[in-house]
């Protein structure tokens, strides 16, 4: 596992975050949604929509992964939610293509439970597209359960969406013995 500085995001990093999500959509979702719509996604519209999640009343945060020479390569937001079942939604999990399989997101997730704990939030779910096994794959292995399912749409595509869920994030952020530091 790679270890990186995992920090709380603040607006001066809304710039990295965009780019990160661009890059991560564009490599993520090739070939599950229109390539148009892919190409279509801007850093400016990005940088916008990441600020306004800031400024959101659901008491929203993110967390930063930056690696040695202070570029962010990953990041992860969450929120509180009203749900059924759940009370936190891990809201976004995005890293550059190079970072993926090296425990940045489980770093990532681990720092958004952990927040979660801290504000008296014992539950989430994450929502990823079905046709991303990877993600889905990644959330399984995290000890996510299957919970509900619907539909979003990008430009023309309709696509699944599954939701995994967590009745106790303590999985998430329990430190194992030969986890690295």
């Amino acid at each position: 596992m790679v270890h990186l500085e995992i920090r709380k995001a603040s607006k001066q990093d809304i710039e990295g975050v965009a780019k990160v999500y661009v890059d991560g959509w564009r490599t993520t979702y090739r070939g599950l949604v229109p390539n148009q719509y892919l190409d279509e996604l801007s850093y400016e519209e990005a940088e916008n929509r990441w600020m306004q999640f800031l400024d959101n009343e659901n008491e929203p945060f993110m967390y930063v992964a930056m690696n040695s020479e202070g570029k962010i390569v990953g990041f992860a937001s969450g929120r509180s939610i009203k749900e059924k079942h759940f009370t936190g939604e891990l809201y976004a999990l995005y890293l550059l293509q190079d970072c993926r399989g090296l425990g940045v997101g489980r770093q990532l997730v681990s720092a958004v439970a952990r927040h979660f704990k801290e504000s008296g939030i014992h539950s989430i779910l994450v929502w990823v597209m079905e046709q991303n096994k990877s993600g889905l794959g990644f959330y399984k292995r995290m000890g996510g359960q299957e919970y509900i399912h619907r539909t979003s749409t990008f430009g023309e595509t309709v696509v699944d969406d599954v939701a995994y869920g967590w009745n106790d994030i303590s999985v998430l952020y329990d430190e194992k013995p030969n986890k690295a530091n």
